[in-house]
C-alpha cells in the first residue's frame, strides 16, 4: 500500500474532528495560551516501534510550530524504558495531539511487533505474510502501514484496487467459472485493468480455475497441510499460491513449509494487543 500524504492528513483530520470538536477545553482553561514545555515518548512495552512518522504528521497538523527530536524510528527493536522521541512547544498544542498520536503508535506497534514475529517464523521460507481487510473501519491506513514497518506485505487496500473472487461471490455467480468469466468480461468492458485472484475450497474449484485462467493468484482457503501440498503439485508453478483462513502464529510456518508463496492472516490487525506507550510532560 503506497502511504500518500493526503491520505495521512485525512486521516488525521478526522480524527482531530472526532477528538477535538470545537476546542480542547481542558487545556484551554487549565494552561496558559503563552506557555511552552517538551514531552517525551517513554516506551513501556519490548516490541517494534512503529507511528514515528504518523506521530510527525499528527503534530504538524495540530500545530506547525511543535518540533520533534526523534531518537528512535519506524521499526525499531524497543524496549521498557526507552525514549522514542521529544516534542517541544506549546504545552496547549501537545496536549492536543497526545491521546491521538498515543492511540496511533500504541496500535501500530502492537501490529508490528506481532508482524515481526511472523516474519521471523518464516525465516528460511520464500514465503511472505499478507495483511486483510480485517482492519478497524477508518482505521486501516495506520494499521496496514505498521504491518509494512514490521515486514509484512500489504494485501489490496480496499474493494476498489483488486478483484478477490471468494466463496460467496462463487456462490451468488453460480460457481467458479462463471465468476471468473464474468469478472474478465467486467474489466473489458470497463476498461479497468486490476489484478483478479480467485480463492478456492476444494481441488474441483482448483481444477476449474486452472481450466479458465487469467488470475494472478489462487488462494487455497482453509486447506490442511497435506491438501495444501496436493493442490501445490496441481498447481505446478503455474500461479503464485496463498494459504488463507484461521492461520495463526503456531501453524504460519507449516503452511510455509509446504511451498505456499504467500499466507494471509487476519490476526496481524484484529488481534493484536497494543504495546504501552506513554508521552509525559518534561519538567
Amino acid at each position: 500500500m503506497e502511504i500518500k500524504e493526503a491520505d495521512v492528513r485525512a486521516f488525521i483530520q478526522a480524527a482531530l474532528k472526532e477528538d477535538v470538536g470545537d476546542g480542547d477545553h481542558t487545556s484551554l482553561s487549565t494552561i496558559p495560551a503563552e506557555a511552552k514545555g517538551k514531552a517525551r515518548l517513554i516506551v513501556k512495552d519490548d516490541g517494534v516501534l512503529a507511528g514515528v512518522e504518523l506521530a510527525k504528521a499528527i503534530f504538524r497538523e495540530v500545530d506547525p510550530t511543535l518540533e520533534m527530536e526523534v531518537l528512535m524510528n519506524d521499526g525499531d527493536d524497543i524496549k521498557y524504558g526507552d525514549i522514542a522521541f521529544y516534542v517541544s512547544g506549546k504545552d496547549q498544542s501537545i496536549l492536543t495531539a497526545e491521546r491521538l498520536v498515543l492511540n496511533c503508535m500504541q496500535r501500530m506497534s502492537g501490529i508490528a511487533t506481532t508482524t515481526r514475529e511472523i516474519v521471523n517464523k518464516l525465516e528460511g521460507t520464500k514465503c511472505k505474510v499478507l495483511d486483510t481487510r480485517k482492519t478497524t473501519p477508518n482505521f486501516r491506513l495506520p494499521e496496514k502501514w505498521a504491518v509494512k514497518i514490521g515486514g509484512g506485505v500489504n494485501h489490496r487496500t480496499g474493494l476498489y484496487d483488486m478483484i478477490l473472487i471468494k466463496d460467496n461471490h462463487v456462490d451468488y455467480a453460480g460457481g467458479i467459472k462463471n465468476a471468473l468469466n464474468a469478472a474478465q468480461k467486467y474489466l473489458i468492458e470497463t476498461g479497468r485493468e486490476l489484478p483478479i485472484e480467485i480463492e478456492v475450497r476444494n481441488l474441483d474449484e482448483l481444477n476449474q480455475v486452472l481450466e479458465v485462467g487469467g488470475v494472478v493468484r489462487i488462494m487455497l482457503d482453509n486447506f490442511d497441510y497435506d491438501l495444501t501440498r496436493e493442490a501445490l503439485q496441481i498447481i505446478d508453478g503455474r500461479f503464485p499460491v496463498e494459504s488463507s483462513g484461521g492461520i495463526t502464529p503456531e501453524t504460519v510456518r507449516s503452511y510455509a513449509d509446504c511451498g505456499v508463496d504467500y499466507v494471509s492472516m487476519g490476526y496481524l490487525t484484529h488481534s493484536v494487543k497494543s504495546l504501552d506507550l506513554s508521552l509525559k510532560a518534561v519538567k
